[in-house]
Formats: structure tokens, C-alpha cells, sequence
């Protein structure tokens, strides 16, 4: 069918205006800023221009116009579902979306694989500004975020001296844990901990691996964990610490497996999450371990199926968390003055710990 060469062109701003016989600037502002008409005016430009087909000031002329982009770039180096399928990024999410509702602005996700390395989406990002939440220190997409010139606000890790910062004392956190296991008696203990470095390493986190970690979170958890039982006699370089690079509760159970598999013998398994812990209480179950009267497991981050499952782990408030970053990133601030907001951890006393057994009182089920 050939196409009418006699289709209405749409109205533009221009012609809008021409047609009720007012500025320009009085068609933007009823869009714009309609506290500067009256309800009745406003209400005659935006029904003339539904009329007429109008669609609104083109966004893209108006950022372009102003320099403001109206959101807020949410920056993580995970997939684009990990957001909605992880329940501390989940949490997160919400506290930076309240965060942004109070202000009127938009959030804009911002995935960036941590096996690839374009930074595209970073340099194309229409934004006011970014949130970055949790990545390591060498990140390239860090790096691209950096380059930009607008305000910056670094949720849990790097830590980097310009820049403003909000997280937990994640050191300080999981000493309250591993004080808690010393003093129930453990002293035979493995390590299920998250992604260290940007490569892949699904094995044995060596003492020096944990050293070099780019990723500061996991590398102050483990640090803490290291003093705190050196102190208590353990040879820290004789914990087998098992590192996993994806974030599931299918790599705790694996984790608890190369652990369990490597020394039956040990008497708690410490998780730097709780979806690993959860992970390992299903290992355990499955090879007919009692919890906690065989094998202690415990968590980091207090998400709701770590509580309905009476784990005991530390808890952190990551809504708020995401609360506190939108606000630091959407306040106005002195330059070259960086700002912190540390929040507060609780050490939750749940089910999932006890003292440990003697080796004739194990118990490994029927």
C-alpha cells in the first residue's frame, strides 16, 4: 500500500506555541517547570498538544541543553541479572532506588562482565553522576568511570582516598565471627570466600593469592580471620581456603565440598557470604552432617534466607547502604573534601554454631 503523502507532519515546539499563541518558553516550562503557569494555562498547552500530536521536549536537546542527565549510573561488575537475582545486590538496589525517588531522578544499570573489558556502556552512560558498588581496585570499567567528570560515590570496595565512600568496617565485622568460633573451641576451621581477582580461580586461594587480592573486601575478611586465629595458635598457611569466582549457592556447596574432601576433620566452615553459607549447610546436609553438632557453618551480610535459616553471620544493613550512597551522590559537597558514612554490623548469634566435637563424638549419620 503506498504510503499518503498527506499525513499530518507532527507539531513541534515551535509550531505548538504558534497555535496557542504563546512563547516558546511557556510550552517548555508546562513540561519543564509548571510551577511558573497557572493549572488552567498548563492544562490548555498539554491538552493542545495531545491534540496536535506534540510529544514533549526531546529529552536527549534538553540534557544536551541543561548538562543534566536526570539519573543516576549504577555501576557493578557483575551481569545485568545479578542485580535482580542476588539478594544483596537486591537490597542494594532498593536503598539507592528510594534514594533516587526522594530526589526525582532516574537509575540507570550499569553491568560490566568481569570477564570482559569494554568499558563502552561506561563512556555512553547519560548520567549525573555514578555509584559504584563493590569492584576491584584494577577494574578497567572503574578506571573509565574515573575519567568522567562528574561526582563519584564507591559502595564497600575500592577504598580510594578522593572519593567518597560508604560500607561497614568489613575487618572489624569478622573479627566479632572468628572471635565467636575461638571462643566456642575451633581451631580446625576452612574458608569458603568469594571472588578475589578478576581471573578465574575455582580452587585453593593460596596465602599469597590472598595477599595480592584486588578485590579489598574479601582481602580484609580474610586478613581479619588470619590474625585473629594466629592469635589463637592457628597456622593461618595450613587453612584451606577455597575460593569461588561466581556467587551462588551452588559454588558454597561446591566450595564446602573441596573443604570437606580435603580435611573431614574440620570442625567449622567459615563463608565471607552468606549464599555460600547457605551452600554449605546443603553439602553438609547431603553428606548426613548434624549442623552445628557436627560442623559449624556461619555467613557475612544477614539476608533474609540466611535469618529463616538460623544462620549465624554477621549482618550488615546493605539497604541502607544503598540508601546512603544515592543520598552522598545527590548532596552537594566541597570539592577536594571526600566524605564516609561507615555503617554498623551486628554479629548474629544463630543455630548454625557450637562448640566442636571431639573426633569420637562425631557423628557422620546412618
Amino acid at each position: 500500500m503506498a504510503r499518503s503523502t498527506n499525513a499530518r507532519r507532527p507539531a513541534t515546539l515551535a509550531s505548538l506555541a504558534a497555535e496557542l499563541g504563546v512563547s516558546r518558553t511557556t510550552v517548555s516550562n508546562a513540561y519543564n517547570r509548571p510551577d511558573q503557569l497557572s493549572p488552567e494555562l498548563r492544562k490548555r498547552v498539554l491538552d493542545t498538544a495531545r491534540r496536535l500530536g506534540y510529544p514533549g521536549p526531546d529529552p536527549v536537546a534538553r540534557s544536551l541543553r541543561t548538562r543534566k542527565a536526570g539519573a543516576v549510573g549504577l555501576l557493578l561488575t557483575e551481569n545485568l541479572s545479578y542485580a535482580f537475582r542476588d539478594p544483596g545486590a537486591i537490597s542494594f538496589l532498593e536503598g539507592l532506588s528510594l534514594a533516587c525517588e526522594d530526589a526525582g531522578h532516574g537509575l540507570l544499570l550499569i553491568p560490566a562482565s568481569p570477564e570482559r573489558e569494554d568499558v563502552a556502556s561506561v563512556h555512553r552512560a547519560g548520567v549525573d553522576g555514578f555509584v559504584v558498588y563493590s569492584v576491584p581496585e584494577d577494574d578497567p570499567h572503574l578506571a573509565a568511570v574515573l575519567e568522567r567528570p562528574v561526582p563519584v560515590v564507591v559502595c564497600d570496595q575500592p577504598r580510594l582516598d578522593n572519593l567518597d565512600w560508604v560500607g561497614p568496617d568489613d575487618a572489624r565485622a569478622i573479627k566479632s565471627m572468628a572471635d565467636h568460633l575461638i571462643q566456642l573451641g575451633h581451631r580446625r576451621i576452612g574458608v569458603s570466600c568469594m571472588r578475589l581477582a578478576r581471573g578465574r580461580n575455582d580452587g585453593l586461594a593460596s596465602v599469597q593469592r590472598q595477599a595480592n587480592a584486588s578485590f579489598h573486601v574479601q582481602k580484609s575478611r580474610l586478613t581479619a580471620l588470619a590474625e585473629s586465629f594466629s592469635e589463637a595458635g592457628v597456622d593461618w598457611a595450613k587453612v584451606p581456603v577455597v575460593e569461588r569466582f561466581d556467587h551462588t549457592a551452588a559454588s558454597g556447596a561446591s566450595a564446602a565440598r573441596q573443604l570437606l574432601d580435603l580435611d573431614p576433620d574440620i570442625t567449622a566452615i567459615v563463608c565471607t557470604s552468606d549464599i555460600l553459607a547457605l551452600g554449605a549447610l546443603n553439602e553438609a546436609r547431603s553428606r548426613g552432617l548434624r549442623v552445628p553438632e557436627d560442623l559449624t557453618v556461619t555467613g557475612f551480610d544477614g539476608i533474609a534466607d540466611a535469618e529463616r535459616a538460623g544462620l549465624t553471620t554477621v549482618r550488615q544493613p546493605v539497604l541502607e547502604k544503598g540508601r546512603a550512597a544515592g543520598r552522598l551522590l545527590l548532596e552537594t559537597s566541597e570539592p577536594g573534601r571526600p566524605r564516609e558514612v561507615l555503617l554498623e554490623t551486628q554479629l548474629i548469634t544463630g543455630t548454625t554454631a557450637a562448640p566442636p566435637r571431639s573426633r569420637e563424638e562425631r557423628w557422620f549419620g546412618p
